[in-house]
């Protein structure tokens, strides 16, 4: 089963949470929160926030334990960028884009095997 989880107008550069993204894509949830929890930059936090959301997801609405979930995808999206503009010498001035980004995880189980699951499937019926 997968679980969902989104957090939208994060306002930091998409390419400052992409890097953290590749760091926890793949990994056991216990392992991608002490990452996350043990980094200092800006975008872990974030990232952090948004796991967890993902985590309390899986706990409360489909009854999942977080310690048999692994991230199987995280996506860092560009968002709108606020455009604010700096002045400059001789009466000029210059854009500044402030980004912003949006950011998908999607988590899934990974506890039991496909001949696990065959077996569950004979003794269900």
């Amino acid at each position: 089963m997968e679980v969902k989880s989104s957090m939208r107008f994060a306002r930091i550069s998409p390419r400052k949470v992409g890097d953290l993204a590749k760091i926890i894509r793949g990994k056991g949830v216990p392992a991608a929160l002490d990452a996350m929890k043990f980094s200092h930059r800006k975008g872990a936090f974030l990232l952090l926030k948004a796991l967890t959301s993902a985590v309390a997801n899986a706990e409360n609405n489909n009854e999942l334990s977080a310690e048999d979930m692994v991230v199987r995808s995280v996506a860092v999206e560009y968002g709108p960028s606020m455009r604010r503009f700096k002045a400059r010498a001789r009466g000029m001035a210059s854009p500044i884009r402030k980004r912003m980004c949006h950011v998908k995880i999607v988590l899934a189980e990974t506890g039991r095997n496909e001949n696990d699951q065959a077996q569950a499937a004979k003794g269900e019926k």
